[in-house]
């Protein structure tokens, strides 16, 4: 491994995640402070900013956990359940006791019991307009990172792993869009329906796309290479593939059920194309630095965690003072706020927990968002 000092951040990996805050900033902003789509056609598809970083996340953590596999090297559960705890729970857990003890300046129409919250189930039965909702995205991660390292080592264990570890793949993709297909007709619950936006069964099927991308690289490193190099190819069929997809669902196009049924993996496939053109040196997004994009990446789960209720408390006080919530001033301001929150929470308690975990759990080799540097 190269010194500490050699490692560069996978810059194209960096201006996708602050692409996918920013799509949920813009969402948010719409739903919750101005109450249209205050950024137009964009701003209406922000919420796939959230697919964008379950795609990230699939590639990411099953980067981490094949690595090792492929390099015959030991893999420790309690190691990497102890990172993934020390990353994830101190936000959270600030931000969930904010709710606690404030619930009448944030809480929402009503609260799941605390043991959900603590647990990562709240998002089973979630209905919009509840207390911290946005937290439904984190339940699924959590449960991923729980199942993900189980279910490879079991997998290491077969005959054949790399031909059940596909076949798992493309299966459990398979049995979310059933199990969207399923909700639709039994129930009448469509893409958009509480009941299948924060489902679990309906939702995890959009972290495999990335952990394909992880077990191309691993697994199948002359392929991996070969679709690389074609980065710039990668960039154009992605952005294609997720105009197209994202038309469709909007219009429930063809019909609602198909739409229903097929979107959400759709989209995390197209989003996954982009992320294999974020790793492909030969791309436009491989190669340019964006301004700003590496810091928006690193605060981008403390933004996440914090922007939405700033929206909801700022809201009704800028309507009381006749402020325009639409004016480019108001919403730049918002904004400001939410990523200097973001900030602060990511100083303050997030960079304290992640030194520990540095500490603890000393990392041998570059972390998956990292290369060496050329």
């Amino acid at each position: 491994m190269p010194p500490n000092n050699a490692l560069i951040r996978a810059s194209g990996l960096d201006t996708l995640r602050a692409v996918a805050i920013a799509l949920v900033l813009m969402s948010h902003y719409g739903g919750f402070v101005s109450g249209k789509d205050t950024f137009g056609v964009v701003g209406s598809v922000g919420w796939t900013g959230v697919d964008l970083f379950f795609v990230l996340s699939g590639y990411l953590i099953g980067n981490q956990i094949l690595s090792a596999i492929a390099r015959k090297e030991a893999f420790s559960l309690k190691a990497f359940f102890a990172k993934r705890l020390l990353r994830t729970l101190p936000n959270y857990y600030f931000m969930l006791a904010l709710y606690f003890l404030l619930p009448g300046l944030l809480g929402g129409s009503s609260t799941p019991p605390l043991w959900q919250f603590l647990t990562f189930t709240q998002n089973f039965g979630l209905a919009y307009g509840q207390t911290f909702t946005h937290s439904w995205s984190l339940c699924i991660e959590e449960q991923f990172y729980l199942a993900l390292p189980l279910v490879t080592l079991a997998v290491v264990r077969c005959k054949r792993p790399l031909a059940v570890a596909w076949c798992l793949i493309v299966g459990a993709i398979a049995a979310g869009m059933l199990a969207r297909g399923s909700a639709f007709v039994l129930y009448e619950y469509d893409a958009f329906s509480a009941q299948t936006y924060y489902s679990t069964w309906c939702r995890f099927d959009e972290l495999l796309p990335g952990v394909a991308i992880a077990m191309l690289k691993n697994f199948h490193g002359a392929l991996y290479e070969k679709i690389l190099a074609k980065g710039n190819l990668l960039l154009g069929t992605g952005l294609a593939a997720v105009v197209a997809t994202l038309y469709c669902m909007e219009q429930e196009w063809p019909d609602p059920m198909l739409s229903t049924t097929f979107g959400f993996s759709l989209v995390a496939i197209s989003y996954a194309l982009l992320v294999m053109a974020a790793l492909s040196p030969t791309s436009l997004l491989g190669r340019v630095r964006v301004p700003g994009a590496t810091q928006l990446a690193l605060w981008s789960y403390a933004i996440y965690l914090i922007h939405k209720p700033i929206f909801m408390v700022a809201a009704p006080r800028l309507r009381d003072m006749k402020i325009d919530v639409n004016a480019p001033l108001t919403v730049l301001l918002l904004f400001a706020v939410s990523i200097f929150a973001g900030w602060l929470l990511f100083r303050c308690v997030e960079t304290p927990f992640m030194q520990l975990r540095a500490r603890w759990y000393p990392s041998q080799r570059a972390p998956a968002g990292l290369v060496p540097a050329a």
